[in-house]
């Protein structure tokens, strides 16, 4: 019976983990939450660790605003935070897939990010990210994997569906930017994914490095509200595009997230579905009530 370790396991995604491997009979699984476990002790991260096969890190400082004015505190979190686990998984030969973000990358781009693209955040969330993959990086150089994600929402936590669907009880319009493109990623479809690579990799069949876990296809904040809205009952005419300089922020959002994902095929795993595919599940799901059930 393998033994799993999810870090941040009261966050959005990490809920999600945690209820797709209750699901393994064959798995021992230890759900640590922020309460439980601050990986930026380094003596609580090694003992957490310790007596486990794959460790999952889904605990991260996420409010990317904020990292702009304590860019310090945000590092502890994503990047000194992420070392003190990758050295205690180093430690035990102990497996570790670390979560990572899009922001890591400049976002200029025109085509899909390959896995190996140059890395060049344009924000403080981006850059004390950097610092954690680079940990997993030179600490476990053959048994650290370090997935990129973009656009996450699901039903355990603040996000940008659940806003829409929330403000359209406020207005009758709404605008949202049509200048970032991206791919909006379900959290749940993620967490079945990261529990995949971790069994490819216990197994031996996963190469261990940089996997990008978004959803396929690519779409912009505008038509992900509109798709929203529509599955939702409401009119998605109720959405107007706008542009990003409508509504400055105080950390710079890439103009182009989109990220190719060529590398889950060698690791004998499919990429994750489609974007809208993957939203249609998401509200249909009958898992806990999501705060997109409006309709």
């Amino acid at each position: 019976m393998s033994r799993v370790l999810v870090t941040g396991a009261g966050g959005m995604l990490g809920q999600d983990l945690v209820a797709v491997l209750a699901a393994r009979p064959d798995l021992k699984v230890t759900a640590a939450t922020r309460a439980d476990l601050d990986i930026t002790d380094p003596a609580a991260a090694r003992n957490a660790v310790t007596g486990h096969d794959v460790v999952i890190n889904a605990a991260a400082w996420t409010n990317v605003d904020g990292a702009e004015t304590d860019e310090a505190a945000a590092t502890a979190v994503n990047g000194e935070g992420v070392a003190n686990l990758a050295a205690a998984c180093a430690a035990d030969g102990i497996r570790l897939i670390q979560v990572s973000t899009d922001y890591v990358l400049p976002g200029n781009a025109h085509t899909p990010y390959p896995e190996d693209a140059p890395t060049a955040p344009v924000n403080a969330y981006g850059r004390g990210k950097l610092v954690g993959e680079e940990a997993v990086a030179r600490l476990l150089p053959d048994t650290g994997y370090v997935v990129r994600t973009a656009w996450l929402y699901g039903a355990h936590g603040p996000n940008f569906v659940a806003t829409m669907l929330r403000l359209a009880t406020q207005h009758e319009h709404l605008d949202v930017v049509d200048d970032q493109h991206g791919q909006p990623t379900w959290s749940y479809a993620l967490a079945e994914r990261l529990v995949a690579l971790a069994d490819a990799a216990l197994a031996g069949h996963a190469a261990p490095g940089v996997y990008h876990g978004t959803c396929a296809g690519q779409t912009t904040w505008y038509g992900l509200a509109r798709a929203a809205f529509a599955l939702a009952g409401l009119d998605p005419d109720r959405i107007r595009p706008t542009t990003s300089d409508r509504y400055p922020r105080p950390a710079t959002r890439p103009a182009y997230s989109v990220l190719g994902h060529s590398r889950w095929a060698a690791a004998g795993l499919p990429p994750l579905p489609d974007w809208h595919s993957a939203l249609v599940d998401a509200f249909h799901s009958p898992a806990p009530p999501a705060p997109w059930k409006v309709a």
